[in-house]
């Protein structure tokens, strides 16, 4: 009787230890859950493309005043920061050698005609040759050019604007010493701004006298205004294989030297599917979107084409009415079951 109840309780023991097994393993099997996603109906839309562009803000005119001639500064009139008139005397260097130089030749003018005319009168009843009074002349003449070189000279020791514009900043005081490479300040005319940018040679067909090009003026504040292409440079920068392109500003008041974007539009495409761009996902060699069929997910490889702020336009891969996860990708298997939770739209994706 005891040998039979040994072999009962061992055959008892393995049944319950199998049994423990066979549910330890039911428990650890994987439950499949359905990841929530948000889709987009991928739909033909209207898009412009546009080339981009970087631009500098150029005055209409723009000088640097520099002295023609070495010397002790004497006058200085700069207005720093305000607007003056064409002519103005801005500075004027020490030229009291030249004055002095100049009343010299004017009081010997004056003896030389003085004696020219005398010598004229006895030209007239043969008192004298013709010879003599010639050099009496040419003295004259020689005198009167002594006078129109001089004047010259004291030309040059004024600096007077030459143009209307805003006075910049003082870069020399009264009594400095300058030579012709010394700034005495600048000047500019702000009328009528400038944007002059660059732009790679193969867009050349987008640019033509007269046309016109979208400015940022001010990245922070997101201000936009047109500005009319008035000029390109004729030959290709041979470094770059860059246009150089100016235009003048029709709205705006931006700072000269400011950095601005330039976009000219490149055409339109009224098929064109937009994606959010937080909906691409990289690869090393493709780039992919997930769409939904038959409730799966699906990975599909994409080609892109232009990019905006917040969309990206999708050239192949995907067709009309095709759905889009464009919420809880990072979720998303492939083949995996999905849930739709809504469909969004291109405006509710922006931002």
């Amino acid at each position: 009787m005891k040998r039979l109840y040994i072999p009962l309780l061992a055959i008892v023991f393995v049944t319950a230890c199998k049994s423990k097994k066979e549910e330890a393993a039911k428990s650890q099997k994987p439950v499949t859950q359905q990841a929530i996603v948000d889709v987009l109906i991928a739909s033909p839309q209207t898009i412009t493309s546009r080339v981009e562009a970087n631009g500098t803000v150029v005055s209409n005119e723009y000088v640097e005043l520099h002295p023609e001639v070495s010397g002790r500064l004497t006058y200085l009139n700069v207005p720093e920061g305000q607007y003056i008139k064409q002519g103005t005397l801005i500075a004027r260097i020490n030229d009291a050698d030249l004055q002095a130089q100049l009343n010299k030749t004017k009081v010997l003018l004056d003896l030389a005609q003085k004696t020219e005319e005398r010598l004229g009168k006895l030209l007239k009843v043969s008192g004298i040759n013709q010879g003599d009074y010639d050099a009496a002349l040419n003295t004259v003449n020689g005198y009167k050019a002594d006078i129109a070189y001089t004047q010259s000279l004291i030309d040059k020791t004024v600096v007077k604007a030459p143009f209307s514009g805003v006075m910049g900043l003082r870069q020399v005081s009264p009594g400095a010493f300058l030579t012709s490479a010394n700034i005495i300040a600048t000047l500019q005319q702000m009328d009528k701004i400038k944007i002059d940018f660059t732009l790679p040679e193969e867009y050349g067909n987008l640019i033509h006298k007269g046309g016109s090009v979208d400015v940022q003026v001010d990245a922070g504040k997101q201000l936009n205004t047109r500005a009319t292409i008035i000029a390109t440079e004729p030959q290709v920068n041979q470094s770059s294989r860059n246009l150089k392109v100016r235009a003048i500003l029709q709205s705006g008041n931006p700072n000269p030297g400011s950095f601005v974007k330039v976009y000219i539009a490149s055409g339109s495409n009224t098929k064109a599917i937009l994606i959010p761009s937080g909906a691409i996902i990289p690869d090393d060699k493709n780039k992919q979107l997930v769409i939904v069929q038959k409730g799966k997910a699906v990975f599909v490889n994409v080609k892109t084409g232009v990019r905006q702020a917040d969309f990206v336009e999708v050239v192949s891969g995907i067709n009309p009415g095709d759905s889009v996860v464009v919420t809880g990708i990072l979720f998303a298997r492939p083949k995996a079951p999905l849930k739709v939770r809504s469909v969004k739209t291109l405006e509710q994706m922006k931002g």
